[in-house]
């Protein structure tokens, strides 16, 4: 008889409806904001100086380290 009694209020529990994943990734893009032409231009020049400034680092760290394997 419990076991019927239980059923029973679990049938009368309402589910929440969660909202639809159309609908929480519209609300997530109205989030969304997107950079001016001028901050795209800054963070591309940095980071042109930033891979050039690690290539000459990694040619000259590999320059000096052939130049020590070769004096030994």
């Amino acid at each position: 008889m419990a076991k019927k009694e239980k059923v029973k209020k679990e049938k009368k529990i309402k589910k929440v409806k969660k909202p639809g994943f159309i609908k929480e990734l519209r609300d997530e893009m109205k989030k969304v904001t997107f950079p001016t032409g001028s901050e795209v231009v800054k963070y591309t020049f940095a980071t042109v100086v930033i891979v050039v400034f690690l290539a000459l680092f990694f040619l000259g760290l590999s320059a000096l380290l052939s130049w020590i394997k070769g004096a030994i």
